[in-house]
C-alpha cells in the first residue's frame, strides 16, 4: 500500500457515506460504490445521501458509481460498508471483477458488525473466502454514522489478519490512513475479539431498548449492560478471542454507545418491542439494518452449540424468534437463581 492510495469504500448506507466523506476530505481519491444506480445518481448531483445522512455534505472529490466494472482497474484499498447478509454477495461480485493478482495485492477493510447467518463466520473469514486474499482488517468501535458525518470525536479500533505476515505494519498504516483530528484509530492485533464484541453489542442493545420501552430506568440499562459485557466475553473468548479486548473500543466501547444511544437502530428496535410492538412492523419501516436482528438468532445457536451461557442473547431470541412477551422475559432474567458475579 503507497503513501497516497486510491481508495474504494463499497456500501451507500449511513456509514458507508461518512466514511467516504472522512477520507475524501483527507484528501485521498475515493471512489464510491452505491448498489442503486437511481441512488448514485441522486448523490452525485446533491452532494448529499438525504435518504441515509441527510444535511451531511459530500466533497466533490468524491466519485461516485453504481458499476463495478469500474474497480477492475481502480482501488488499493476496498472499505465494505454493507450489512452483514450482504457481505459474501458484494465480496463474490468483488472477486469477479478483480483479476486475481489484484485481490492478493490490495487490502480489504470490513466495516460490517455481525455474523453470517446459517454459517456464524466473521466478516473476515467471509472476505477470506470469497476473495481469496490475505490482507483483510475489520474497523470497529462505538462509531454512529450521525456523529462520523458531523465530525463529532470519536475513536475506533482495526485489526487484521493473523496469518499475514505483514499485518501489523499494514495495520499502522491503515492507521494514519483514517485517523483525523476527529477520529482516531487504535490498533489491535485481537481480529476475532473485535469481530465478536461488535456483533454481541447489538443484541444486548436490543435487550436495553426493551427495558426502555417497557419503562424501567438507568439501573436496570446498567445491569444489562454489565451482564451483556459479561456474555459477550464468554462467547468470544471461547472462540479465540482475548478477554482485554472485550474491554476495549469494539466491545465495551461500542456495548455502551449502542445500548443508550439516540441513533443506535438496535436500541430502537428493542425500545418498540418493549412497547409492543410487532417485529415484522417495526422492521418494515426501517430505512437501514438493525444488525442485531440477524446476530441474535446466529449468536443464539453459536453459544448453544459451544455450550455458552448467554441468558439475555436467550431472552432476546425467545422475543424476536418465539413470541415471547418481552415482560415475562426481563421478569424471568431477574428473578433467576441467585450466583456469584462472575465473568
Amino acid at each position: 500500500m503507497g503513501p497516497h492510495p486510491e481508495l474504494v469504500v463499497l456500501g451507500g448506507g449511513g456509514w458507508g457515506t461518512a466514511i467516504a466523506r472522512l477520507l475524501a476530505r483527507k484528501g485521498y481519491r475515493v471512489w464510491w460504490w452505491v448498489r442503486d444506480p437511481v441512488l448514485a445518481e441522486e448523490l452525485a448531483r446533491h452532494r448529499e445521501n438525504r435518504k441515509y445522512l441527510p444535511g451531511v455534505k459530500l466533497p466533490q472529490n468524491l466519485e461516485i458509481t453504481a458499476e463495478l466494472e469500474r474497480f477492475r482497474h481502480h482501488g488499493e484499498v476496498f472499505i465494505l460498508a454493507v450489512p452483514s447478509f450482504a457481505m459474501r454477495e458484494v465480496a463474490r461480485r468483488l472477486a469477479e471483477v478483480l483479476p486475481e493478482g489484484r485481490r492478493r495485492e490490495a487490502v480489504f477493510v470490513n466495516l460490517a458488525k455481525g455474523l453470517e447467518r446459517g454459517t456464524a463466520k466473521t466478516m473476515s473469514q467471509v472476505l477470506r473466502e470469497e476473495l481469496g486474499a490475505g490482507r483483510i482488517f475489520t474497523l470497529s468501535g462505538p462509531s454512529h454514522a450521525e456523529e462520523v458525518g458531523r465530525d463529532f470525536p470519536t475513536s475506533v479500533v482495526i485489526a487484521g489478519t493473523a496469518d499475514a505476515a505483514d499485518s501489523l505494519e499494514l495495520g499502522k498504516k491503515l492507521q494514519e490512513l483514517f485517523m483525523t483530528e476527529r477520529f482516531r484509530v487504535y490498533l489491535s492485533e485481537d481480529l476475532r475479539g473485535v469481530e465478536y464484541g461488535g456483533t454481541v453489542k447489538n443484541i444486548i442493545a436490543i435487550a436495553a431498548g426493551i427495558s426502555d420501552g417497557l419503562g424501567y430506568g438507568d439501573n436496570a440499562k446498567g445491569a444489562l449492560i454489565a451482564r451483556g459485557l459479561a456474555e459477550m466475553v464468554r462467547l468470544a473468548v471461547r472462540l479465540g478471542a482475548r478477554k482485554e479486548t472485550l474491554f476495549g473500543l469494539s466491545g465495551l466501547g461500542d456495548l455502551v454507545a449502542t445500548c443508550t444511544s439516540p441513533h443506535s437502530r438496535n436500541r430502537l428496535v428493542g425500545y418498540r418491542l418493549g412497547r409492543g410492538e410487532p417485529l415484522r412492523a417495526i422492521l418494515a419501516e426501517m430505512e437501514m439494518v438493525a444488525e442485531g436482528v440477524y446476530a441474535t438468532q446466529v449468536v443464539y445457536h453459536l453459544a448453544r452449540e459451544q455450550g455458552v451461557e448467554m441468558p439475555i442473547t436467550t431472552a432476546v431470541y425467545q422475543i424476536l424468534y418465539e413470541g415471547a412477551r418481552p415482560l415475562d422475559k426481563l421478569q424471568e432474567l431477574m428473578t433467576r437463581a441467585p450466583k456469584m458475579e462472575e465473568l
